[in-house]
């Protein structure tokens, strides 16, 4: 796990002091993501920065890395899981190494396979790889987004970088109003755009080769499809357990010691489970809050109990909570509102004090049907049944209902088609309140703008599958993945999730709506999978993952904060402030559960302060890159 930066020229330029000074600062932005060692290279249209995190190969897997007499340069951000078999089927083929790294791995696969060699990848990453004959960039990000890939063309330079901050020390932030409009509703920005004017990020997936005095040229590699089936119960929990055990098990190659986040959920138990198989002495980590009902604590420790491995756990308060926030937020380069980031943070970091990797349990609940919201669809059947004049009907009997009565938003949910009432797991605000909020709404970006292209590509899934998807090229990479790169990296802690692998979606894929929501329960055939190998107290229970008191402290512990931070940022050209407090009163006064709508405002004023006003500007970095804040 790494970082790395760099930029290619429209035409040949010589290397000067100011070229590497700009690249050594887009480099030492990011020093957490690797503090164990730095290298470049350059020459007269291309320029690499590279920080390294030691995981495999420690002597020898210093980058950027060159192969075939220097002919092809790489920077590359990942692991590669398969790097061993993919190796030995290339010195069967005559290709030779010098060192025992997945990177030369790519490079050797690339030499022989050029952009096919994205097939035969599995892992996560991100790298770009220079051909000094051909003079051609050659980029590629891995297909779920798992490590993340920004870029920004100029008039004569195109820049990329492991994290957004690397770019904009070569530009000013400018800030994308569209990209705003949009992180209201989904709490973050959705790819492949940025809160950055002219920066974007490489889709999942996707590759792109770029020659100098030419246009990236852009293709996909991959994207979610899936295939449901009327395969066998018996069958299908077999598969998934065959599946899962060989992704763990690769997922824990490394010469660097191997942990894993524990909460009190199946998913992160299930990871656990069979990595304590692979390694006995598996240390878990987990974190929680003091208030009742939002921490795990006690449960991870009796599933680690059960299972024989330490646990090493961490209660968070509402001060260090808020002390740490401008931190995690420059960390993330891009407003996230998901308070869960946060205990995401303090868990990586204090698996750092213990291990150099660590895996997670993201992805579970895309790929299998885990999430509460995926019952819909069954409770909402009847309504399909209904004459279309009915349905109508209804919609106008709801629409004249008072906001609160019981059963109004039932029946609007009921009568509204899919595609125009689910956007993804976030929904935070609507378009009639956007436009309350805004000071300048702007028409022609509903939301159906970013999921229509999605839905029209699921046509003949059944409406599960179809919010599946929406998932995965929605919130999964904008939310889950980017929180769990951003907080892991920011402790410089490498974080490996087991269930986005390409081996273990082919197995998901099968599945059929019967098999991920029955009897009301999601995620039905993994938890069958699951039976038997993790702790019987954890088999059934409903995970709460990172819960965070938030609707509690914006009424208590966090409200004199939310009201200063509101009356004093210069936010007044973008948001109308008296609806934000109104909402905030509302809340305080239990009128409402305004928490998330909230919680996504005041993250972006701190956003604004850290990228804008400049108020935490990085003037002094620690020793992991982090800036010294007031």
């Amino acid at each position: 796990m790494c970082g790395f930066v760099g930029c290619i020229h429209e035409y040949p330029k010589a290397i000067n002091s100011n070229t590497k000074e700009t690249i050594q600062k887009m480099n030492t932005i990011i020093t957490h993501r690797g503090p164990d060692d730095e290298g470049y290279y350059f020459d007269e249209f291309v320029n690499f920065g590279f920080r390294r995190l030691s995981i495999i190969d420690i002597d020898n897997g210093n980058q950027p890395l060159s192969y075939e007499n220097e002919r092809y340069w790489i920077i590359f951000n990942g692991e590669i899981y398969n790097y061993i078999e993919l190796r030995k089927e290339l010195i069967e083929k005559g290709y030779e190494f010098t060192t025992d790294s997945d990177t030369e791995v790519i490079l050797a696969l690339f030499s022989s396979q050029k952009e096919q060699t994205v097939q035969k990848l599995r892992g996560m990453f991100s790298f770009v790889i220079w051909d000094k004959i051909e003079l051609k960039l050659f980029g590629a990000r891995d297909h779920f987004g798992i490590k993340p890939f920004f870029y920004c063309e100029q008039d004569d330079v195109t820049y990329f970088a492991s994290e957004k901050k690397s770019i904009l020390t070569a530009m000013n932030e400018e800030l994308n109003m569209n990209s705003l409009q949009h992180f209201l509703s989904f709490q973050y920005v959705p790819e492949p755009s940025t809160l950055s004017k002219n920066i974007e990020k490489l889709l999942p997936g996707h590759y792109f080769t770029k020659e100098p005095g030419k246009k990236m040229d852009i293709k996909s590699f991959w994207k979610p499809i899936f295939h449901p089936s009327n395969i066998d119960d018996s069958k299908v929990i077999k598969e998934i357990q065959d599946t899962l055990m060989d992704s763990v098990n690769v997922h824990m190659r490394s010469d660097v010691p191997v942990g894993s986040f524990l909460s009190g959920g199946i998913d992160s138990s299930f990871i656990c489970s069979i990595a304590k198989e692979i390694n006995p002495k598996l240390k878990t980590f987990s974190v929680g809050f003091e208030r009742d009902g939002y921490s795990e604590i006690n449960i991870a420790q009796e599933t680690a109990a059960a299972l024989n491995v330490e646990n090493i756990s961490y209660i968070i308060s509402p001060e260090e909570f808020l002390a740490e926030l401008p931190k995690i937020i420059w960390h993330m380069d891009d407003p996230l509102a998901d308070p869960a980031a946060v205990p995401l943070y303090f868990v990586a970091r204090e698996a750092k004090k213990h291990v150099k990797v660590a895996l997670s349990g993201e992805g579970a609940d895309e790929l299998f049907g885990g999430y509460n919201i995926y019952r819909e669809p069954n409770s909402l059947r009847m309504f399909s049944s209904f004459p279309t004049p009915l349905n109508k009907v209804l919609k106008a009997i709801s629409s004249v209902l008072p906001e609160g009565v019981r059963g109004k938003s039932f029946i609007e949910r009921g009568v509204t088609p899919l595609e125009n009432r689910y956007i993804g797991n976030a929904n935070i605000f609507g378009e009639k309140e956007k436009k309350l909020l805004l000071v300048n709404y702007l028409n022609g970006l509903e939301n159906e703008k970013v999921t229509n292209p999605i839905y029209s590509s699921s046509l003949g899934y059944d409406p599960i599958t179809q919010m599946q998807n929406i998932d995965i090229q929605t919130w999964l990479k904008g939310d889950i993945l980017l929180k769990a790169d951003k907080m892991s990296m920011a402790n410089s802690l490498e974080v490996r999730v087991p269930f986005l692998d390409k081996c273990v979606f082919n197995t998901a894929s099968k599945l059929n709506m019967d098999q991920k929501v029955r009897n009301g329960t999601t995620k039905y055939m993994l938890r069958k999978a699951a039976r038997g190998i993790v702790p019987e107290h954890v088999w059934s229970r409903k995970k709460l993952g990172f819960p965070v008191p938030i609707r509690h402290w914006l009424k208590d512990e966090l409200y004199d904060w939310a009201v200063r931070l509101i009356q004093e940022s210069p936010t007044d050209y973008l948001f109308n402030k008296a609806h934000i407090i109104e909402l905030l009163e509302s809340h305080v006064n239990n009128k409402a559960d305004n928490s998330r709508k909230l919680w996504t405002i005041l993250t972006f004023m701190t956003w604004h302060q850290i990228y804008i006003e400049k108020q935490y500007e990085p003037h002094a970095l620690g020793s992991l890159g982090i800036p010294s804040l007031p």
